[in-house]
């Protein structure tokens, strides 16, 4: 993996996971190092590690 995937997240910013897309959007309500935490429109807040999973920001967030 290249770079610090946490340092191209920020507060706030409108997310999605892709490995479950059925989660909808999420906002990132919390980073702690690689542990962030994302409130999901249908899945509810969710606590993940950035070295298990990925998330893309959403264009125009």
């Amino acid at each position: 993996m290249l770079g610090d995937p946490a340092a191209r997240l920020s507060l706030g910013m409108i997310v999605r996971a892709p490995h479950m897309p059925e989660w909808g959007l999420g906002q990132i309500q919390s980073i702690s190092g690689m542990r962030v935490t994302v409130n999901f429109e249908h899945a509810g807040k969710r606590v993940m590690m950035l070295d298990h999973v990925s998330l893309e920001p959403v264009e125009g967030s």
